[in-house]
């Protein structure tokens, strides 16, 4: 029989807990958007079981990263409609 994985949920929730002592070292603000960063990241699980190919900490940062860039693109977006001239 072939060996198993852990699942990728597993596998999330022990990568996260490793930064558990990095995450205290961090001013409160920081901690709160170190949190969002692994929140974003969450999101992604189902996703993240298809990336087995790659580091699962890789396939975390590149879902937090993807959440990022939404959010920039969003921005964006608005920033874009802000500064059109009102239509007539």
């Amino acid at each position: 029989m072939g060996r198993t994985l852990p699942a990728v949920t597993q596998v999330f929730l022990q990568e996260q807990e490793s930064f558990s002592r990095f995450r205290r070292a961090l001013r409160r603000s920081d901690q709160q958007a170190l949190d969002e960063l692994f929140a974003n990241a969450h999101r992604h699980l189902a996703a993240a079981a298809y990336a087995a190919h790659a580091l699962p900490f890789e396939v975390f940062l590149l879902a937090m990263l993807l959440e990022e860039h939404k959010e920039v693109r969003r921005l964006r977006s608005l920033l874009e409609q802000l500064n059109l001239p009102p239509h007539a």
